[in-house]
């Protein structure tokens, strides 16, 4: 993914397939809190104050997280599993371990659904 470094658990990402997907911009798109799924949130507001929002993302199997985009922000893997992610650098197949994290400088879009059979827990902290 654009502009994610990541730490934790080795092999916590590994990129699978890639494809070219269209491009879109930030203006035309929603945040991770208002984006869902099929017209449901998976997203819900732990925290927020003046300071920063803090965000935990709960996604089933076959739930996704549709079109969206991030700004900077610190992820964590309450509970991982495999997704399927399309951004403009196409699609790849990517394993979120457990206790994994990442820091990201801002995801311009992208978009996920949960093609294993656990359910993810992704925590979200976003500085303001």
């Amino acid at each position: 993914m654009t502009g994610f470094r990541t730490f934790g658990r080795p092999g916590g990402f590994a990129a699978v397939s890639l494809a070219v997907a269209a491009c879109t911009t930030t203006q035309d798109l929603p945040d991770p809190l208002k984006a869902g799924w099929q017209g449901d949130p998976v997203c819900e507001r732990l925290h927020e104050d003046k300071s920063q929002r803090v965000l935990r993302c709960t996604f089933p199997p076959t739930v996704g997280h549709e079109r969206h985009f991030h700004a900077p922000h610190f992820g964590y893997a309450i509970a991982g599993g495999r997704v399927r992610i399309t951004d403009a650098s196409g699609v790849r197949e990517v394993e979120f371990a457990t206790g994994s994290h990442s820091v990201s400088d801002g995801v311009e879009w992208h978009e996920i659904v949960n093609i294993g059979d656990t359910t993810i827990v992704y925590l979200i902290v976003e500085p303001k």
